[in-house]
């Protein structure tokens, strides 16, 4: 049945993508790439792969000894490789600091790697300053599957250094300039920053992951993306304390699917706005998802800056909320980064579809748009949630919808009310 998915997922992975308006990728060949992955979910590999195991370099799985070197060493052997390479992570607890695995490279496309060992980070910070912990860049293929745990290690005493303004905290895994990834069963845990960071990447396909951290550990997004194409999350469990996934400037054509989002902040786009000369943001669907316990549930944010930008063809669908906070929400007004000027982000061609529950927070619909650049064609249908928070002292305060600088669309039942 995994299988099956597996499968599945590939296929919708292989169809000619594209990133930009312009600028194509090589798409993936259907039966090559599904036998790929195939082989290595399930340990199997032709004579004509190389195998490159990380002991063999003189990794230790001792959980004492520091394997850095020996994981770069085996990453550059295997990248260099002029056919079809295989990197192996086996059983065992490895440490490692701070690497950087870049290309480009030589092999043939994917580089496999099968990932069954638990990665913990060196010494009491993961890694140098400016750098995050384990980080893939600059080259096309990459497959990770297995059951392998990367373990940040993060504590309250890094958690609790997170300030406005500071630098923020090591990313765990950091893919920036790929194309074509899967990343498939593996775990990621008490990252001290972002689980995953994801930037200038083009097909990706997320499927089966778990993550997790402490609800009380900030700015640990599960998945972070920015300027990124065509990208399908799948099938994943996600608890952490920031957003489950969270998707800021140039993000574009993602599906997010099937994940069980809690604790944490919820399926966020934004913030935006906050730098100059961003990109647009479009083409999101998260559908078919489960929110437990979180800050927020569906939620579009955007700074109050100069900054203009716009975020369209945004699609929230078939959501099913468990005593969430802000289970719908267009917040204009996040933060401001000059002055009292109004977001200039655009937010237009939204629909929020099917999303049912219970809430703790008695406005349960907030849709703060900007005065400059009023949203346009947002549509709320079929919404049903129920109030789930402590009894109001307050009889007179009812279960409501709050709207500013919209006009809304409704469609089919409206749980809470409509806006007046």
């Amino acid at each position: 049945m995994a299988s099956m998915r597996l499968l599945a997922i590939i296929a919708i992975l292989v169809q000619g993508l594209v990133i930009g308006d312009s600028q194509e990728f090589p798409s993936f060949d259907p039966e090559l790439a599904v036998a790929k992955v195939l082989e290595v979910a399930e340990g199997k590999v032709g004579p004509d792969v190389k195998i490159f195991n990380v002991v063999d370099f003189g990794a230790k799985p001792d959980g004492a000894t520091t394997s850095t070197i020996n994981f770069i060493r085996a990453f550059k052997e295997a990248c260099n490789h002029n056919g079809r390479a295989m990197l192996v992570i086996p059983e065992g607890n490895f440490v490692v600091g701070s690497m950087l695995l870049s290309g480009p490279c030589t092999f043939q496309p994917p580089l496999m790697i099968q990932f069954a060992g638990n990665l913990l980070p060196q010494g009491s910070t993961v890694a140098a300053e400016n750098a995050d912990w384990i980080t893939f860049m600059n080259f096309n293929g990459l497959f990770i599957s297995g059951k392998g745990i990367i373990n940040g290690q993060g504590e309250k005493k890094a958690w609790n250094s997170v300030c406005d303004g500071c630098r923020r905290q090591s990313a765990s895994l950091k893919l920036i300039k790929l194309n074509d990834v899967l990343i498939s069963g593996i775990t990621s845990v008490n990252s001290k920053g972002f689980h995953m960071m994801i930037s200038v990447c083009s097909n990706f396909v997320i499927t089966n992951v778990n993550i997790s951290a402490p609800d009380e550990s900030p700015n640990t997004d599960g998945i972070h993306m920015s300027k990124t194409n065509k990208v399908r999350i799948s099938d994943s469990i996600i608890g952490t304390g920031d957003d489950c996934v969270s998707m800021i400037h140039g993000t574009t054509n993602v599906t997010i699917e099937n994940v069980k989002c809690g604790p944490g902040h919820g399926f966020s786009i934004g913030s935006l706005g906050h730098y100059e000369d961003e990109f647009d943001v479009y083409g999101i669907t998260v559908r078919n998802c489960s929110l437990s316990h979180t800050e927020n549930g569906a939620r579009i944010k955007t700074y109050r800056n100069e900054s203009p930008s716009k975020a369209s063809g945004i699609i929230f669908q078939d959501l099913i909320m468990d005593n969430v906070k802000n289970p719908i929400l267009i917040d204009q007004e996040y933060a401001t980064i000059k002055g009292s000027v109004d977001s200039k982000v655009l937010i237009s061609d939204v629909e929020f579809s099917n999303i049912r529950g219970t809430t703790i927070s008695k406005i349960a619909i907030v849709l703060a748009c900007s005065p400059t650049f009023p949203c346009q064609g947002i549509t709320l249908k079929d919404i049903h949630l129920e109030y789930s928070g402590p009894p109001d002292h307050n009889e007179d305060t009812p279960f409501s919808s709050n709207c500013t600088n919209v006009k809304v669309n409704y469609i089919g039942e409206q749980m809470p009310p409509p806006c007046a």
